[in-house]
Formats: structure tokens, sequence, C-alpha cells
């Protein structure tokens, strides 16, 4: 009797080690399982961040270039003002000298 109840506690024991095992592993597959969730979710949200930032890098490299494509077409607008005034004021210079030489030539 001695012997059996002996037995039956080994076995009780036994099954309760058998038991806090399993739970052990369901509880390591379910970390396991929630870690790659997290690390998915990670990887996920990186990702977007990177593409967030490398749009908003696109965006702001576009607004320097429109910038100086302005002041490049500004300081191109002056230089061609800055060419008409100079020819306009070439052209009566020779027209002068055009009127002076046929008065020379005719006079001579």
């Amino acid at each position: 009797m001695v012997k059996d109840k002996i037995l039956s506690e080994i076995k009780d024991a036994e099954q309760i080690a058998t038991k806090m095992v399993e739970d052990g592993y369901k509880t390591k597959d379910g970390r396991i399982v929630s870690a790659r969730v997290k690390a998915r979710d990670i990887l996920k949200d990186a990702a977007e961040d990177a593409e967030k930032s490398a749009f908003d890098s696109v965006r702001s490299a576009e607004e320097n270039i429109k910038k100086e494509c302005e002041v490049i077409i500004e300081g191109g607008k002056q230089n061609a003002e800055e060419t008409i005034s100079n020819a306009e004021s070439n052209v009566d210079k020779a027209a002068n000298s055009l009127i002076n030489e046929f008065e020379r030539a005719v006079h001579v």
C-alpha cells in the first residue's frame, strides 16, 4: 500500500513535470511568435521611415534646384537686358558714325 502510494505520487510528479515542460514550450513558442511579429512591425516601420526620408530629401533637392534655376534665369534676363541696352546704344553710335562717313564722302 505504501509502495502504491509512492508510485502514485511519482506518477503524479511525472505528470506535473511533463505539464510544466509542455507549458514551457508553449510559452517559448508564444514568445517567439510575438518577437517575430514585433520584428516584422519594426522592419515595416523602418521601411516606411526610410521611404518618407527619401521622399523628403528628393522634395528638398527639387526645391533647391528650382530656386537655383530661378537665380540662373534672373541672371540671364539681366544679362540679356544689359546686352540689349548696349546694343541699342551701339546702334546710335553706329548710325552717327555712318552719317559722319557719308557726309565726309559727300564733301570730298
